[in-house]
């Protein structure tokens, strides 16, 4: 009979600490997880912070301004655009129904414009 006793309260003990351990496991669990979330709080709030300068940053008159003051572009105008003709090359000879007269000058600009 006294062996059955110290069985089960070797049972009860270990049981007991088993009991204690599941406990302190879920409060460090439940801990992290609440940090966690409180991370993830401040980085979406950070994000949408971000995400609205971006907005900001990437605006078309903003990005005009920048590109005019610190790049100094300009706007392309008819008086600093130059224009190319495509001719042919003398080493390559003509074609036979060609008559040798440059070609037709391209549709849209092709070498850009001039600084």
């Amino acid at each position: 009979m006294t062996r059955v006793n110290v069985l089960l309260a070797a049972g009860l003990i270990g049981s007991s600490l088993l009991l204690v351990n599941s406990a302190y496991e879920t409060r460090r669990l439940f801990s992290a997880l609440e940090r966690a979330k409180a991370d993830q709080r401040q980085l979406d709030s950070e994000y949408k912070r971000l995400d609205a300068e971006r907005q900001v940053q990437s605006t078309h008159l903003r990005v005009e301004r920048v590109a005019r003051e610190r790049l100094q572009m300009r706007t392309v105008t008819p008086a600093v655009t130059h224009w190319v003709n495509e001719r042919p090359s003398d080493a390559a000879g003509s074609s036979p129904g060609t008559s040798g007269a440059p070609a037709a000058a391209p549709a849209g600009p092709a070498a850009g414009a001039r600084p």
